[in-house]
């Protein structure tokens, strides 16, 4: 829980507080007194009498009432003095830099947990152990450095790692990011990531408060929490960036389904984040760029130019771009553009990027950034490449830069690469309140990652065309936990709305041969009771005749393991994949991509956290690699993605009402003339 007192104390005792700055007592003393801390300010230290400047007390009983203590003493002194301050003292709030709890023993594990039930008996916040502390405009109560340039419209950060929150903010600072508040968790015993959230959420104020939140985590305790009070901020109007470390190690798990071993813990934190609106970062330096492009204003499209005094940079930079899905739009024949020529130094281009070259002048910028602003409808956005050629200063050119960036409406991303022969300029423009990417394809890849983000949207139960108590007398009446049988996979199927093929299910010869007669050949056979049929021989296409149904009936009866032979009408169409998966914490994650043999080998699958609305869906189809097959690519027909979507919309409807679904797999859903229809579905229960 997190309360006034640990966000402004009107007081705050370093326990443990020292005049030797390189320990943690110390330096944190040293960064209260130079943040110009306004409240009252006690230190305990039985070693010394005088810390800093400040009275040193030998005990914490001998200390007046404190709203935050900072705790930075050996972990076996911890417990005996919380104890103290909590109950005597009155503190409503503390911050333990001390390690050697949960992180390294069982007993220092519940050693933590006794902390954990003192303090909250009595009322207080408790952030830590084994953090660096906490840092806003109030008080600077951490011990280490870097400390930011401090502002209530910069960043929130909050990081499950000390030594990691430190790095990104050395990133941060070089890009020139301001932050609002730093909040380092540490073993998260009380005050968890999510309670942060859920403070900034539950008291978020648009005029006050700071709409750029950046996130390290290392463990999702509460998956509903971060999903609820992120994407809420998100509506509010704030960014959100992160970055989820640790999600590679169950990659590999041995699975019985195509869903089962590609729907991981990854696939479910990029399932989380979609759905919540979080731009998802995989380093340091990448969450700090896309932090850096937040604070610009916003892009409302995708269409940017590229102004440039070196032309090497710029080709990378429209490559970077491209690749991710912006566009670089031809100004190639656009009657402004050679009217802009004609502003420019002879040998200049236009063609977008457009290129003042190396000797253009600050007053060639200038111009190319207003035809870019005022006279260019296809412009959204405008990247400013401009280094130093080593010859002459370029203070000039970046004041141009600052004033464009404060008066234009569409969004100026500065590139100013000459961070050792221009340091001086690069460091007076930033400080006029900048951020700069000295990397453009670092900028490319943030824009990248925030355009492919969808928006959260209200979780709305799509229910239509599901009928739910049908659900539930189906699953009800499953007998046992496993891979339930065709029949009642189909019956699932006709009450979720979900299109599938008829078939039969029968080890009986004579049913087989009356039900071919019926649907017509060509026909599908496929074996009953093996877990993947394809490893067994157990699929056979395109069966034309009687004759060589029986044979084919004859030979699947007798795998190892078959207990029956399905039956299916042939269809043509394009293969697609849908599955699901139960991830602990989490709920079910929702895969769709391309189906057939090769989902697993390609692994372009896209994911989403049930339930998903019909937006959610056609947005994890878009996103697939494969999406051109969807629109009709080299002359082709294309898919219904509405189709698609309504059928992932369906499925995840679904499980949200049958839990008891731990694994499924449509493999394929067939695209054909006649709309898409699942051929071949496996579902696992636990009941």
């Amino acid at each position: 829980m997190v309360n006034q007192e640990l966000i402004q104390p009107k007081s705050i005792v370093v326990v443990g507080g020292s005049n030797t700055t390189s320990k943690p007592g110390g330096n944190c003393v040293r960064n209260l007194i130079n943040g110009r801390y306004e409240g009252e300010l006690y230190v305990v230290n039985p070693k010394e009498t005088e810390v800093q400047g400040l009275k040193s007390y030998n005990h914490v009983s001998q200390i007046p009432p404190t709203d935050l203590a900072i705790i930075a003493i050996p972990a076996h002194l911890c417990l005996e003095a919380i104890t103290v301050l909590a109950q005597e003292k009155g503190v409503k709030a503390f911050i333990m830099f001390t390690a050697g709890f949960g992180e390294e023993t069982k007993e220092g594990g519940d050693l933590e947990k006794e902390i954990v039930r003192i303090v909250t008996e009595s009322g207080a916040s408790l952030l830590g152990p084994n953090c660096i502390g906490l840092l806003n405009r109030y008080h600077h109560s951490l011990f280490t450095l870097p400390i930011p340039e401090m502002d209530p419209m910069g960043v929130d950060m909050v990081s499950s790692s000390g030594g990691t929150c430190i790095f990104i903010m050395e990133s941060s600072i070089r890009m020139g990011l301001r932050f609002n508040s730093v909040w380092s968790i540490g073993n998260g015993a009380q005050i968890t990531v999510e309670d942060v959230l859920e403070y900034m959420d539950l008291n978020f104020n648009p005029e006050t408060d700071s709409k750029i939140k950046l996130l390290y985590i290392e463990s999702i305790k509460d998956p509903d929490k971060l999903l609820e009070h992120t994407s809420s901020l998100i509506r509010k109007g704030c960014r959100i960036a992160a970055i989820k470390s640790g999600t590679s190690e169950s990659g590999s798990r041995a699975a019985s389904s195509h869903t089962g071993a590609m729907a991981n813990p990854d696939l479910a934190v990029e399932a989380l984040f979609r759905k919540a609106g979080i731009v998802r970062c995989f380093s340091r330096e990448e969450l700090a760029t896309v932090g850096a492009v937040f604070t610009l204003k916003e892009l409302k499209g995708k269409n940017i130019a590229i102004v440039t005094h070196a032309g090497g940079p710029a080709v990378i930079l429209t490559d970077a771009l491209a690749k991710g899905g912006m566009e670089i739009p031809s100004l190639i024949g656009n009657p402004v553009a050679e009217d802009l020529k004609k502003k420019l130094l002879p040998g200049s281009a236009v063609s977008n990027p457009i290129d003042i070259l190396g000797t253009g002048e600050p007053k060639h910028l200038a111009t190319a950034i207003d035809y870019c602003e005022q006279k260019l409808d296809n412009v959204d956005g405008i990247a400013v490449i401009f280094g130093s050629p080593g010859l002459t200063r370029v203070y000039e050119a970046y004041d141009v830069l600052d004033q464009k960036m404060k008066t234009c409406s569409k969004p100026i991303y500065p590139i100013l690469p000459s961070v050792s022969t221009a340091w001086d300029e690069t460091d007076f423009f930033v400080k006029k309140g900048h951020v700069n990417f000295s990397d453009e394809v670092g900028l490319a890849n943030a824009l990248t990652l925030k355009l492919k983000t969808p928006r959260p949207l209200t979780n709305n139960l799509e229910l239509k065309g599901v009928d739910i108590p049908s659900v539930r007398r189906i699953i009800d009446r499953i007998p046992e936990s496993g891979y339930i049988a065709p029949k009642y996979v189909q019956e699932l199927f006709k009450v979720a709305g979900i299109p599938m093929v008829e078939e039969l299910v029968s080890s009986n010869w004579k049913e087989v041969k009356a039900f071919a007669a019926k649907a017509g050949f060509p026909v599908v056979a496929k074996v009953v009771g093996p877990v993947h049929k394809s490893d067994v021989g157990g699929v056979v296409l395109n069966i034309r005749s009687e004759k060589h149904l029986q044979i084919e009936f004859e030979r699947l009866i007798q795998i190892p393991d078959a207990t029956a032979v399905m039956i299916q009408p042939m269809l043509q169409g394009i293969e697609l994949f849908a599955g699901a998966k139960y991830e602990e914490k989490f709920g079910h994650i929702v895969l769709c991509g391309l189906g057939g043999i090769f989902v697993e080998i390609f692994k372009d699958v896209a994911s989403g956290l049930a339930p998903l609305a019909t937006e959610e869906a056609l947005s994890m189809i878009r996103s697939l690699r494969g999406y051109k097959v969807f629109t009709g690519a080299r002359g082709q027909k294309g898919i219904d993605e509405h189709q698609f979507a309504k059928i992932i919309v369906h499925l995840s409807v679904l499980l949200r009402f049958a839990t008891e679904i731990k694994e499924l797999d449509i493999n394929p859903l067939l695209a054909t003339e006649k709309g898409i229809i699942a051929v071949d579905a496996r579902v696992r229960v636990e009941k």
